[in-house]
């Protein structure tokens, strides 16, 4: 079996093989800290399975996912993020990946993931899986909650400016946006501004 790891930090590559080592046989490790990187490795190699982290320096992992499918639309791949909010995981199915599991997962959890999606199955973590099904069955998917202004102020944070230029840009006070984004965060359940940022970049990612 042939993988490529993508994934920046290069302590969660070591552990990755590590682990790999003691549960899968055969395997090929392949790694690569950029989407550049990755391309570039796929592009020779052609690798059985790609394990994806979605936080990349430079381009992001959901981009990245769309041009390995459109190198390989047969490419399998497994979003391993930190991320275990239900927004990136719809967001990364609909965008092609074959499954997705947190950092957060157990090793056998994660093994089980490599084998069911290299399987040419599906994997959807266990406890993702079943908040992302309240979410599509109750209807309580989080973006959807968002009012227009706090789309505006998504798409603004996307583009990188901080709270005071996009308080100038929308004429209202530094304040007003302060709060706005604390209850975004709530709705969207994330806990720091960093993690909003981050959220909104991926749902405004091209």
């Amino acid at each position: 079996m042939k993988m490529l790891l993508v994934d920046d930090h290069i302590v969660v590559r070591e552990g990755v093989r590590r682990l790999l080592s003691v549960f899968v046989e055969s395997v090929e490790l392949l790694e690569a800290g950029t989407a550049l990187e990755a391309l570039s490795i796929y592009r020779s190699t052609h690798p059985d399975i790609v394990i994806l982290d979605l936080n990349l320096p430079g381009t992001g992992g959901l981009e990245l996912l769309k041009r390995l499918l459109i190198e390989d639309p047969r490419a399998r791949v497994l979003i391993f993020s930190m991320h275990s909010v239900t927004l990136y995981v719809a967001r990364a199915l609909q965008s092609g990946a074959k499954g997705y599991i947190s950092k957060g997962a157990s090793a056998e959890e994660f093994v089980e993931a490599i084998h069911q999606v290299m399987g040419g199955g599906r994997y959807i973590e266990r406890e993702l899986a079943a908040d992302l099904a309240l979410n599509v069955f109750g209807s309580q998917d989080p973006a959807k909650s968002l009012s227009a202004r706090e789309l505006d102020i998504m798409r603004l944070l996307a583009k990188g400016k901080s709270l005071s230029a996009i308080a100038d840009t929308l004429g209202v006070s530094y304040k007003t946006i302060a709060n706005t984004c604390t209850a975004m965060k709530h709705k969207l359940l994330v806990q720091r501004t960093s993690d909003l940022i981050r959220l909104a970049v991926e749902m405004h990612a091209s």
